[in-house]
């Protein structure tokens, strides 16, 4: 971090690495220093997240039959509740509360906990905890998804089976005083279970039902089920695909790629090598709203004056990284 240079580009300002780092979290930060213990535990199988996830994905697959029988208005409405989810877990729980990119007013920090709660990827606390411990053991037995297991491993395993204890230990010694202090992250925490009842399942059933008349069994299967498992596998992806393939123009030294699949389904997070180099750039890539809608929703909530203090990577630091330690697959613009 302390050769990243910020600028607020609202305003105008530019900050030194240093003092960029300061504002930000130094629990994102690689930490070089862990050793990984001898010996491995014995995988133990968590069934009822096992039971769950074969039902949840069966009900997409049929959802997916249905298609062809839901509205347009319905189809669309699937789209609305997929954007609403996405944005939830990529302008909210990823690039404002695990990385603290930018800062959000209590009205958007409000919508993003909301639409956090429609993802269902467990509350904003856990999801925030876990991938700042992602970032700092990377690849690494304490990483909880650890892309070194393999696809299935980093893609859906570890929620089907129990964390290694170094995730344990180590999500325990983050500070999270941030996550504590910020009043909608707890109050989302606090009434989590309900909220995923409404949002998740509800919401997304009972519109078109009450607005434009289909059916329930649509209504739960399309923009419920069928949406909500691609939502899942959109953010899971970027655990998975994107720490195995593309290029790595930032920097070769790491797993995370470069993946544009993965930027087009997780509507921007596909920019991996660059997210891994540079976490605390609010855009997660160098080349703006160009395949990120996050950034671009980012974007629009500060022409609304909605959010501030976006941080951002100056294209001098870019470019000495990349001469450093890229893989020669760098390509501007």
């Amino acid at each position: 971090m302390t050769e990243a240079q910020t600028t607020d580009q609202h305003a105008g300002i530019q900050q030194n690495g240093d003092a960029m780092a300061e504002s930000s979290t130094a629990d994102d930060v690689f930490d070089s220093t862990y050793i990984e213990k001898k010996g491995k535990p014995p995988m133990v199988f968590v069934w009822r997240n096992i039971i769950l996830m074969c039902l949840l994905h069966l009900g997409a697959l049929y959802g997916l039959l249905l298609v062809p029988s839901a509205s347009p208005l319905t189809l669309a409405w699937s789209g609305v509740c997929y954007f609403l989810s996405a944005l939830g877990v990529t302008a909210g729980a990823h690039r404002l509360w695990s990385h603290k990119t930018y800062k959000a007013s209590f009205p958007l920090r409000v919508f993003l906990a909301l639409s956090n709660s429609m993802a269902f990827q467990n509350d904003i606390f856990e999801w925030a905890r876990d991938h700042r411990v992602h970032h700092k053991y990377s690849e690494t037995d304490a990483d909880p998804h650890n892309a070194t297991r393999g696809f299935f491993f980093s893609h859906i395993g570890w929620l089907l089976v129990r964390k290694h204890p170094d995730v344990i230990e180590k999500g325990k010694k983050l500070e999270l005083t941030d996550l504590k202090a910020d009043s909608v992250v707890m109050f989302q925490r606090q009434h989590y279970k309900l909220s995923v009842v409404l949002l998740c399942f509800l919401v997304p059933m009972l519109v078109p039902w009450y607005f434009w008349g289909e059916s329930l069994v649509v209504g739960y299967f399309v923009p419920g089920l069928l949406r909500y498992a691609l939502v899942l596998n959109a953010t899971w992806l970027v655990n998975s695909a994107a720490h195995m393939w593309g290029n790595r123009p930032y920097d070769k030294t790491i797993n995370p790629r470069e993946n544009l699949f993965v930027a087009l389904s997780a509507i921007g997070e596909g920019f991996h090598n660059y997210h891994h180099t540079f976490p605390f750039d609010y855009a997660t890539s160098e080349f703006g709203c160009k395949l990120n809608l996050t950034t671009a929703f980012i974007d629009l909530m500060c022409f609304l004056g909605l959010a501030t203090d976006c941080k951002s990577v100056s294209k001098e630091m870019i470019t000495a990284r990349v001469k450093r330690t890229g893989d020669s697959s760098y390509k501007s613009g």
